[in-house]
């Protein structure tokens, strides 16, 4: 096994690794960074012993820890994930010759279905109450994350190459730094055109970014989300207004009319089809009258 000469850098080198071989975003590099953190604290808490020392006994005894203190099972999950990928890591380098968290499994939590808006709030919601050029942005960003089920962090980083409202559609750049291509509806097209003609009264710095702010820099994802609380407050929306809850609605929505998972799996960007699955909560009663018309063991026999 190779040396390392301070174990107290292996974190930061990998969370190099990840920025520079793998290129991950700003964002999940912050969550690999807080998760290991925890992880440490916990063990530093339990007077485990480091990376070197921790064993998979050990590492459960911190996971039911933190467990106990309130830590999700999803929130676990994702700690986990972290730590088998940085072992992965000490192991290519050469500087451990184990992997504690291959085994250890996060304690199960209810899945919480997504909250989603009806068409009729929806409708309400997007009524634009006027034509200012800030209300113009928000009803922009709002039409296109319903229409296209992007992400907000797809939606800040849009740029104007990306858009193309002759064929009514736009290609984002999600997890993973994969793109994919999708259509954007008529309503979210004329709202689109109607913030691009006021855009330029804001780009002072000549930004590509389709959104900005009134300084015209490219919008935040903290930004939008509080812009998208204040028109749900405004026009008393059920519950607070968000960007994943609009994306939620999208997937929700498509899912009850076409029942293609597939389909909306590609248009949200999930590489695994069972993080789809969750927006699947159908009408039970449609879901029975489908499956007794289409399983060959589940019709009913004619009476007599």
């Amino acid at each position: 096994m190779a040396s390392c000469p301070d174990e107290s850098f292996w974190v930061d080198a990998f969370l190099r690794h990840l920025k520079t071989e793998r290129q991950l975003s700003y964002h999940t590099l912050q969550h690999y960074g807080r998760d290991l953190q925890k992880l440490t604290e916990q063990l530093q808490q339990l007077e485990l012993p480091g990376w070197a020392g921790l064993n998979e006994k050990r590492l459960r005894q911190a996971v039911a820890m933190l467990h106990g203190n309130g830590l999700s099972g999803r929130s676990l999950h994702r700690l986990l994930s972290a730590t088998r990928t940085f072992y992965h890591f000490l192991n290519r380098e050469g500087w451990v010759e184990h992997n504690p968290a291959v085994a250890v499994q996060a304690p199960k939590s209810g899945r919480r279905l997504p909250s989603t808006l009806n068409p009729d709030q929806l409708n309400q919601l997007l009524t634009p109450p006027d034509e200012e050029p800030i209300t113009l942005r928000d009803f922009a960003m709002m039409e296109l994350v319903y229409s296209s089920g992007l992400r907000v962090s797809e939606l800040v980083s849009l740029e104007m190459s990306a858009i193309d409202l002759g064929d009514a559609s736009l290609r984002v750049t999600g997890k993973g730094r994969k793109t994919r291509d999708l259509p954007m509806g008529r309503q979210a097209v004329q709202a689109l055109k109607r913030w691009l003609q006021a855009r330029p009264l804001w780009n002072r710095h000549a930004s590509s970014a389709v959104f900005l702010s009134q300084r015209g820099t490219a919008l935040t994802t903290r930004s939008v989300e509080q812009r998208m609380a204040h028109w749900g407050e405004y026009l008393g929306a059920q519950g607070r207004v968000y960007p994943h809850r609009l994306r939620h609605s999208f997937a929700s929505h498509l899912l009850e009319s076409s029942q293609d998972l597939r389909a909306v799996q590609e248009l949200l960007g999930h590489s695994d089809i069972s993080t789809t699955q969750i927006y699947t909560h159908l009408d039970f009663q449609h879901l029975m009258q489908v499956y007794e018309q289409a399983h060959p063991r589940a019709r009913r026999k004619p009476r007599d």
